[in-house]
């Protein structure tokens, strides 16, 4: 989906879990970065969730019955939107502390990260594409992370 003049990406931010604070403008300014950078419109709903529902999402689309710290499902483009990113605030913690980043550093990671694959990027199959472009956008948008 491409930019329109005024337009500009909506993101549907859904808490699903009570652990942890998250900062709802924290991640939307990320994320809101991100489109701006790339020229996308659109709405993206981003779930903030547990290790639980990572598992039965991961286990039930992907064959890995085993959290993961995010899942992404591209939309339609269209009324269905960009997409959906999933990412569970257990096991972001658990990498905050492994990689030396807070929560909410790990959980800006992950939002970027979750995008770039509703729009379709795989580091698992492309030729570092995914990869350089993303830690280009990290450099411009997040803090330290």
């Amino acid at each position: 989906m491409s930019a329109k003049p005024g337009a500009a990406l909506q993101v549907v931010l859904l808490n699903r879990q009570r652990r942890r604070r998250v900062s709802a403008p924290r991640l939307r300014r990320v994320l809101e970065g991100a489109a701006r950078a790339l020229g996308l419109a659109g709405e993206l709903a981003l779930v903030i969730a547990g290790d639980r529902l990572l598992r039965r999402l991961n286990r039930d689309y992907r064959g890995k019955d085993a959290p993961t710290d995010v899942l992404s499902f591209p939309g339609d483009g269209a009324e269905g939107g960009l997409g959906d990113v999933v990412i569970s605030v257990e096991t972001a913690e658990r990498n905050a502390r492994a990689l030396g980043r807070t929560l909410a550093q790990e959980l800006d990671v992950l939002a970027l990260h979750g995008l770039l694959h509703v729009l379709g990027y795989d580091h698992e199959t492309d030729d570092g594409t995914m990869e350089r472009l993303e830690r280009r956008l990290r450099r411009r948008l997040l803090e330290a992370a």
